[in-house]
């Protein structure tokens, strides 16, 4: 008998030694071939943009051929459902913002599931959503803005990049489920149509990330009331927060994340995290990101899936009361 626990023993050091030696050699062959990361938006864009500064840092980093792959079309859900089902090998990566779990809370059925078809690696960016309005709205707060709206029902308009985006549910949050106010809502084929219909004063209320806003407001062209934020923006120290306009706990924020495979095994996991993180911390990706209006925020993944389960909660409790939902 003792002789048998012996061999028994044994083999499961051989085992554990085996183990550890697969995942080292898995890490150090770690490319084998091309790795994509899937955006699941056209080309042009933050998501894109951020997209191709990662893989041109990660292949300078790892070696290898780490090129993004555009596949838009269903508000994300296209090339995130594709991604999805890649091979978990770490050959694979997604670079997505919010609508990775926004999209299955309004929509009836997307292609995935955001916790358990991906493994989080760490956050890329964030930014501040701002509410704005053409300077044909008399408002000059976020508290005259809703006394407007409920002075009168139907009369004002927003415009928003599409049904069920962040826009939408944060002005149907903070108008129509805590302030009661009639306002309309006017949605686009994204932020380029809607910004410029917001410029125009066909419809002058527009809650959006600050990037897309910025610009026009350094040239007047519309108003800032408020940034949707905890802290003011270092962008326009000037613009007071939605808790100092006086609705705290109505922070809206845009954000990007990188995923991996679920499944992926978990020493490119490791190696992946680490090499983002230290790509974030870069001074000339800090510069770039920057200079487009953005935060870089790097995380560990238990960071982001955190965060991504608290929006989660928080989506999910607008689009139930609001009954928005698309089948």
């Amino acid at each position: 008998m003792r002789m048998a626990r012996s061999w028994f023993a044994a083999g499961l050091l051989a085992l554990f030694a085996a183990g550890a030696a697969l995942e080292t050699a898995t890490a150090q062959s770690y490319p084998a071939r091309p790795v994509k990361l899937v955006v699941p938006y056209a080309p042009g864009g933050p998501n894109d943009i951020i997209a191709r500064l990662l893989a041109q840092k990660l292949a300078e980093a790892l070696g290898g051929n780490f090129y993004v792959e555009n596949t838009p079309g269903g508000g994300s859900t296209i090339g995130t459902g594709a991604a999805s089902n890649a091979p978990a090998d770490g050959h694979t990566l997604l670079v997505a913002n919010q609508d990775i779990i926004v999209q299955p809370i309004i929509k009836a059925k997307v292609p995935y599931d955001p916790v358990k078809s991906f493994a989080p690696l760490s956050m890329l960016v964030t930014a501040p959503e701002t509410i704005t309005v053409h300077p044909s709205v008399p408002a000059k707060d976020v508290k005259e803005l809703i006394a407007l709206a409920k002075a009168n029902p139907g009369k004002y308009s927003y415009a928003s990049p599409g049904y069920g985006t962040t826009p939408h549910l944060a002005m149907t949050w903070l108008f129509q489920l805590e302030n009661s106010a009639e306002i309309t809502h006017v949605p686009f084929q994204g932020a380029a149509p809607a910004m410029q219909s917001v410029l125009g004063g066909q419809t002058p209320i527009f809650h959006m990330v600050l990037p897309v806003v910025a610009p026009h407001i350094r040239s007047g062209a519309i108003r800032p009331l408020a940034v949707a934020a905890v802290k003011r923006t270092a962008y326009f120290p000037d613009i007071p927060t939605i808790g100092e306009a006086g609705f705290a706990g109505h922070e809206v924020g845009f954000w990007m994340g990188a995923y991996a495979v679920a499944g992926t095994p978990k020493p490119v996991l490791d190696l992946l995290q680490a090499q983002i993180a230290k790509i974030m911390a870069l001074p000339d990706i800090k510069e770039r990101i920057a200079t487009m209006g953005f935060d870089p925020t790097f995380s560990t993944p238990d960071e982001l899936a955190a965060h991504m389960r608290a929006e989660t909660d928080k989506w999910s409790k607008v689009v139930r009361q609001a009954n928005l939902k698309i089948e």
